[in-house]
């Protein structure tokens, strides 16, 4: 097995999917995508003040429970990317919250996606959320763990997206959480905080949870 075949394996079993480049569908062949979907259009709840917009890590914590609040619907897909984000960002919308707070980007990163054109697509999100007169509260790209696949390469890719996201964000008036200040050490994830090297465990959503609470507070929810 060559190393690339063993770094698509190791991107699926843990939930951060290789998808092709290139491919504008690439999205679709993420059976976790069609999977989460088919709820989305069964849930009863029809309003939420707060969504939390993104992928597994997202997904990997109950929201409402974390924060102690009733407020939040929480919209994460494992192994998503910003196509697929941008692509069900309705499943947001209709629900008409006042703040989004999205994490992404490590799926595109690990499918070996130039970062100019994860920028190019994070923003069409941001911009789309806008619109519809959600306030977008963006949350830095995790870094990955020293033990994850390919990390010092890829970790170098995460920091240039975040540091586009952080400069978009302060130009156009938006709140930017930097969560790798502190769960990261040196250059990476820290080991304790990550079960697989790249998804969270209790004491990283404390911290997450933490830093979201602030900006709750500021704008009254």
């Amino acid at each position: 097995m060559n190393s690339r075949i063993l770094i698509f394996a190791l991107f699926t079993f843990f939930g951060l999917e290789c998808f092709a480049q290139g491919d504008t569908a690439s999205y679709l062949k993420n059976p976790n995508y069609k999977y989460e979907i088919e709820f989305y259009k069964i849930y009863k709840k029809r309003r939420a003040d707060v969504v939390f917009l993104g992928n597994s890590i997202t997904h990997g914590v109950n929201w409402n429970e974390l924060l102690g609040r009733d407020n939040i619907v929480e919209r994460g897909i494992g192994s998503d990317n910003l196509e697929g984000i941008y692509n069900r960002l309705e499943y947001v919308i209709n629900l008409k919250p006042k703040l989004c707070f999205i994490k992404a980007g490590i799926n595109d990163i690990y499918a070996w996606n130039p970062v100019e054109t994860i920028f190019s697509n994070y923003k069409k999100v941001i911009e789309e959320l806008k619109k519809n007169n959600i306030r977008v509260i963006v949350q830095s790209t995790l870094l990955v763990s020293q033990r994850y696949p390919s990390a010092t390469d890829r970790n170098n890719e995460v920091t240039k997206l975040n540091k586009l996201l952080e400069d978009y964000c302060k130009v156009n008036g938006l709140d930017f959480i930097d969560l790798n200040s502190r769960m990261t050490r040196a250059g990476a994830l820290k080991d304790e905080l990550t079960h697989d090297g790249v998804h969270l465990k209790a004491g990283g959503y404390k911290i997450w949870s933490d830093e979201v609470d602030k900006v709750l507070q500021k704008y009254g929810y």
